[in-house]
C-alpha cells in the first residue's frame, strides 16, 4: 500500500487539491431534471462560483467571510432545508421582502409582476412532465427572466404573503408548475447556499440521442 501510495503520490495531491477547489472556490453540476425550463434543460452541466455570496471551509458550510450579497434574480445551488438534496433555482424574494402568489402571478412589497407572452414555445415541458408548455418574460423588481407554465399541470399557484425573515431566501424554479422549491421545501437559509450559477459549461441532449448541444457550450445564465 505505501508503495502505490508513494508512486501515484501526485496523482493523489491532485485529487485532493481538485477536491478543495470544488469545495471551495468553483464547482461544476450537472443537471438532471426540468424544474428551471426554459432556462436550464436536462443534460445541462453549469459552472457554479462559490465564491460569488461567501468564502466557506472546504467540506463544510461554516461561513469564514461574507464576500457578496444574493440578488433577486440570481440562479443559486443549495442544500435543500428539508432534505439535504442538492438543488438549484432562482432566488425571488430577500430578506424583509413582503411576498404572495395569486393564481401563478407574484406580488413583491406590494407589486405585481408582469408576464408577457411570448410566441415561442419550449420543446419539452419537462422529461418527466408531458404538458404543453407556455414561455411568459416575467418582470417584476426591475428584474426580468423567462419563465414557463404548464397546461393542466397541478402545483401550487397561491400562497399567502410573506415576511421573508433575516438571512432566509425564497426559491422558485423557473419552471413553476413542476418544481420542488420554496412552496415546498420552505425559506433557505444563507448558509445552505452553496454558489451562483454562472453559466453552462457542456450540455447533452438526454431527451434526444445524447447528441452534444454545442449551441449551449459557455452559455451565460440570466
Amino acid at each position: 500500500m505505501r508503495h502505490w501510495i508513494r508512486q501515484n503520490r501526485g496523482f493523489l495531491v491532485f485529487m485532493m487539491l481538485l477536491g478543495l477547489f470544488r469545495t471551495a472556490v468553483a464547482d461544476w453540476n450537472p443537471v438532471p431534471s426540468g424544474s428551471m425550463h426554459p432556462n436550464i434543460l436536462e443534460g445541462d452541466v453549469v459552472l457554479v462560483n462559490r465564491l460569488a455570496y461567501d468564502l466557506k471551509l472546504p467540506l463544510t458550510d461554516h461561513i469564514v467571510m461574507r464576500l457578496g450579497e444574493p440578488q433577486r434574480g440570481d440562479i443559486v445551488t443549495f442544500t435543500s432545508p428539508r432534505d439535504g438534496v442538492r438543488l438549484i433555482k432562482r432566488i425571488v424574494a430577500l430578506p424583509g421582502d413582503r411576498i404572495a402568489m395569486q393564481d401563478k402571478q407574484l406580488i413583491i412589497n406590494g407589486e405585481r409582476a408582469s408576464y408577457r407572452a411570448t410566441e415561442a414555445q419550449a420543446d419539452h415541458a419537462a422529461l418527466d412532465a408531458p404538458w404543453q408548455a407556455e414561455l411568459r418574460v416575467e418582470q417584476m423588481a426591475g428584474e426580468k427572466h423567462m419563465i414557463q407554465w404548464l397546461t393542466g399541470a397541478l402545483a401550487r399557484d397561491n400562497f399567502e404573503t410573506l415576511l421573508v425573515p433575516e438571512g432566509q431566501y425564497l426559491m422558485l424554479g423557473d419552471n413553476r408548475d413542476n418544481s420542488a422549491d420554496s412552496r415546498y421545501i420552505g425559506l433557505v437559509p444563507r448558509h445552505l447556499l452553496i454558489g451562483k450559477a454562472a453559466r453552462v459549461l457542456v450540455s447533452v441532449d438526454i431527451l434526444g440521442l445524447w447528441l452534444p448541444r454545442l449551441e449551449r457550450f459557455g452559455q451565460a445564465l440570466v
